[in-house]
C-alpha cells in the first residue's frame, strides 16, 4: 500500500507538472490568433494615413540616391553607436556591414559634420565603466587599427576628459 501510495503521489505531481507544461504551450496560442487580429485591423487602418501623409519632396541637387543613403547612414552610426570617421568608413564599405561603394561612403564622410570629439569620450567612458580599463588601454584601443580607429587627437582628448 506503501508502494502504491508513494507511485500515486509521484503521478499526482508529475499530472501537475504535465497539466502546468500544457498550460503554458497552450496559452502561446491564443496571444498570436489575438495580437495578429489586432495587427490585421491595424495595418488595414495605417495605409489610409499613410496616403494622407506627403514626403516633403526633395530638391534635385545632383546627389545620388545612393550617396545620400550612405551619408544617413554614417549619421546613425555616429550618433548612436559613437563611432569614428574612419571607422564609420569601412562599415559603410565593408562587404559584412553596408556594402556600400567606396565612393559613396567617401562623399558621406566628406559631408558628414559630427563632434568626434565627443564620439571618442563617450567610447572612452564606455570602456572605462564597462570594462575597467586604464587611460593608456584606453588610448591605445581608441586609435587601434583593430579598434575604434579614432585620431590620436580625438583619442587623447577623450582621454584627458574621462572623469
Amino acid at each position: 500500500m506503501k508502494k502504491f501510495f508513494k507511485l500515486g503521489c509521484l503521478g499526482f505531481i508529475g499530472l501537475i507538472v504535465l497539466i502546468i507544461v500544457i498550460a503554458m504551450f497552450s496559452g502561446g496560442e491564443d496571444t498570436p490568433t489575438n495580437s495578429s487580429e489586432k495587427t490585421a485591423n491595424t495595418t488595414k487602418e495605417e495605409p489610409k494615413e499613410e496616403a494622407k501623409k506627403e514626403e516633403p519632396k526633395e530638391e534635385d541637387d545632383g546627389v545620388s540616391r545612393e550617396f545620400k543613403s550612405a551619408l544617413k547612414k554614417a549619421y546613425s552610426y555616429a550618433e548612436t553607436m559613437h563611432m569614428s570617421k574612419k571607422g564609420i568608413y569601412n562599415q559603410l564599405t565593408s562587404e559584412h556591414g553596408e556594402g556600400f561603394p567606396e565612393d559613396a561612403a567617401q562623399y558621406a564622410i566628406d559631408n558628414i559634420e559630427f563632434d568626434w570629439n565627443a564620439n571618442a569620450l563617450k567610447k572612452a567612458e564606455s570602456y572605462a565603466e564597462t570594462m575597467n580599463m586604464s587611460n593608456s588601454a584606453i588610448y591605445e584601443q581608441l586609435i587601434s587599427e583593430h579598434g575604434e580607429q579614432f585620431t590620436e587627437e580625438e583619442a587623447q582628448y577623450a582621454v584627458d576628459n574621462l572623469e
